[in-house]
């Protein structure tokens, strides 16, 4: 069994996502709405922040408890509404994902089922079977954590910088002075998770092409008695499969916390450097209420970046999933012409006009084979194994191409018809006694 290895390669391959894009189309207004949400979650998240400061800097400083109340009730009032976009954008986004993998998934097993038995024969069902079921899957998370949340995280930041910068930028740089940190953290982070994911969608795909092979050829296996030899080859891809998944749960298991410190510290700085600065209120200008609301925006900050690397990953790994199946759809070389003849009143006369095949163009199993088979004639074919019995009732069918001559049912060359019109005919005539 041959093992399959992919590389994840660039995050942004537009040609990709312009085909992913057109199983958006027929939910481009929810995906539009969506997007709406998106800018909409960005604008709500750095509000909270400058309401506290305005609370504690006019009505707390001032004592007004009355305009205090109030502008308690408009951050529950914003609260409530955050709460509700976020739910209809992680409830839309999901279901705009299921929706595209139900209509990829459905597409991708049409396409399969009309391919050439050719293909079969080079290509491990297993591997199809991870191409229909997990990487369409995968698609999903292209669309709940991936693309949507990742132009959120990115937009939040943006708003937030600016926020920031507006209210002090003496402030802004010293939190912001630990981001090369956050970004070397991160970046470290990027590039040993894609490896890791890589080698476990490798291990899913290789896992399951032998798992099929062996459950279908299990005869041949015990034939020649290789249970043993086989077992261990299974425990060897499994361990693989658990190294690759136990790699990235080490580097997240130790991103995470890096993060978090990285994170602390610039809090940290921040309060070092604001309670001076608030102590010293007449030089510095510096309140309580806007050390409150940096600290605030500074934790708003830090928790997309830290989710950034995870969303690039999965958007990835996403890109990569659709580049397979779209790199299967596209396969094209085994599916047969078709003719437009539909012949309903077919009399029955086959002929074999010096038919030369090979099932890998160079070893013929059918070497200048000519006969003609007569309406209503039954004609046996005698041979040993391998000679090309199959072959010839394979080829009647168009399951496979002649090298060279040409086979025709009542003078038609079978490229002619229809393949539906052809392998029905065909069935017929098996069914008449």
């Amino acid at each position: 069994m041959e093992k399959e290895k992919v590389s994840s390669g660039n995050i942004i391959d537009w040609s990709v996502l312009r085909r992913l894009m057109q199983f958006v189309k027929p939910y481009r207004g929810r995906f539009y709405f969506l997007i709406l949400l998106t800018l909409l979650l960005g604008a709500l998240t750095p509000v909270r922040p400058f309401l506290v400061q305005y609370t504690l800097d006019t009505h707390v400083a001032a004592g007004d408890y009355s305009g205090m109340v109030s502008i308690m009730l408009v951050m529950l009032a914003l609260l409530v509404m955050h709460s509700l976009v976020q739910y209809s954008h992680t409830y839309i986004s999901g279901r705009i994902g299921q929706f595209v993998i139900r209509d990829m998934r459905v597409k991708l097993y049409q396409h399969i089922v009309n391919l050439r038995l050719r293909f079969f024969d080079k290509t491990p069902i297993g591997r199809l079977v991870t191409r229909t079921v997990s990487d369409v899957e995968a698609l999903a998370d292209v669309f709940s954590e991936g693309m949507a949340a990742m132009a959120g995280d990115l937009l939040q930041i943006v708003i937030i910088l600016a926020f920031m910068f507006y209210e002090d930028w003496r402030l802004s740089l010293v939190s912001l002075s630990t981001i090369p940190l956050m970004l070397l953290a991160t970046y470290v982070f990027k590039e040993k998770i894609k490896v890791a994911f890589n080698d476990v969608r490798n291990a899913v795909s290789n896992l399951n092409t032998f798992v099929q092979e062996h459950i279908t050829g299990m005869n041949i296996v015990q034939l020649f008695g290789s249970e043993k030899r086989e077992y261990e080859r299974f425990k060897e891809i499994n361990r693989e499969h658990r190294g690759a998944h136990l790699r990235s749960v080490l580097y997240y298991s130790v991103y995470f916390p890096v993060a978090e410190i990285i994170a602390a510290a610039g809090i940290g700085l921040l309060i070092w450097y604001g309670a001076k600065g608030a102590i010293d209120f007449e030089a510095s200008g510096i309140t309580i209420g806007k050390l409150t609301a940096f600290i605030m925006y500074i934790q708003l900050f830090f928790r997309p970046i830290r989710m950034i690397a995870d969303r690039y990953n999965t958007l990835q790994m996403g890109i990569v999933s659709t580049s397979r199946i779209i790199n299967l759809l596209d396969d094209q070389e085994h599916v047969p012409a078709q003719g437009a003849q539909k012949p309903e009143n077919v009399r029955g006369q086959v002929t074999f006009n010096h038919v030369w095949f090979a099932y890998n163009e160079t070893d013929y199993v059918l070497k200048d084979v000519s006969l003609v088979i007569e309406p209503g004639q039954t004609v046996a074919l005698v041979g040993a194994t391998g000679a090309g019995k199959s072959s010839v009732i394979n080829l009647l069918n168009r399951f496979y191409e002649i090298n060279r001559g040409s086979i025709k049912i009542d003078g038609l060359d079978i490229q002619s018809f229809e393949l539906a019109a052809l392998r029905k005919n065909i069935g017929r005539w098996a069914m008449q006694p």
